[in-house]
């Protein structure tokens, strides 16, 4: 039964993750159009800016949730000092702290992009463009933790399926 239900699982997972991917395609092809008008309207420099944060994107989403994730574990760390915790722990705690959080806002500093494409486009052009940001972020999230979600059923299964005889 816990076998069958593992498969399910799965099968229902595979089944999502055809979905994002297919969401993620019309997104790319909405990329595509938002690509040729910004290259239509910005000097080359600013274009080739635009196309170096798209290229980006995916990078900046994954740094984005490794520093969350650090940061978290920084204040659950910080939450649990007691009075037994050195001077020396708690300054290292609050300076880790602090850097992850410059980097943190440093990576979600993108407005950049937006503050150079609000020059040239009209207002829909730049809800677009922020709308397909935003989808493409939803996006790559989702996928990453479908992707997660697969491998640790299918290592499951395969634990299962080898300790029975």
């Amino acid at each position: 039964e816990l076998i069958s239900s593992l498969r399910s699982k799965l099968q229902t997972l595979w089944e999502e993750r055809e979905l994002v991917l297919s969401e993620a395609r019309e997104c790319t092809e909405r990329g595509e159009e938002l690509e040729a008008m910004v290259q239509e309207v910005c000097k080359p420099n600013e274009f080739e800016r635009y196309m170096m944060f798209i290229g980006d994107l995916e990078k900046v989403v994954s740094l984005l949730l490794c520093l969350s994730s650090r940061l978290a574990r920084v204040q659950n760390a910080m939450r649990r000092i007691d009075g037994n915790t050195d001077a020396e722990e708690m300054q290292s705690l609050n300076e880790r702290h602090k850097l992850l959080s410059r980097q943190r806002e440093d990576a979600k500093d993108l407005k950049v992009v937006s503050g150079i494409l609000a020059k040239y486009l009209t207002d829909q052009q730049l809800q677009d463009y922020r709308r397909f940001v935003q989808v493409k972020t939803s996006l790559l999230i989702e996928q990453k933790d479908l992707e997660e979600q697969i491998k640790f059923f299918k290592e499951q299964l395969e634990n299962l399926e080898k300790s029975i005889p």
